[in-house]
């Protein structure tokens, strides 16, 4: 017959395993839901809505648009006025 230590030990090894197993598969859950909210591009935070972005364009090149686009209106408003630049 087994040993009740060997009984002992063996069910504690397999319930190690598995709280490990648990905590494995929780972290790797965790880590993707971070790259996800990483890479998802996020409208309330820039004022962009990423939808509204030509192209599928990310949101660093949308700022570079949205300043190009404010720049040429300055200058239609000037040449309207009649200014020089």
């Amino acid at each position: 017959m087994m040993d009740p230590i060997f009984v002992i030990a063996a069910t504690c090894l397999v319930g190690i395993s598995v709280v490990a197993f648990s905590l494995l598969k929780a972290w790797q859950g965790w880590l993707e839901l971070k790259r996800e909210e990483l890479e998802r591009p996020t409208g309330s935070r820039t004022g962009i809505d990423a939808a509204e972005v030509e192209g599928g364009a990310s949101v660093g090149a949308a700022r570079i648009e949205m300043a190009d686009l404010k720049e040429r209106i300055k200058k239609l408003e000037a040449i309207a006025s009649g200014v020089e630049l």
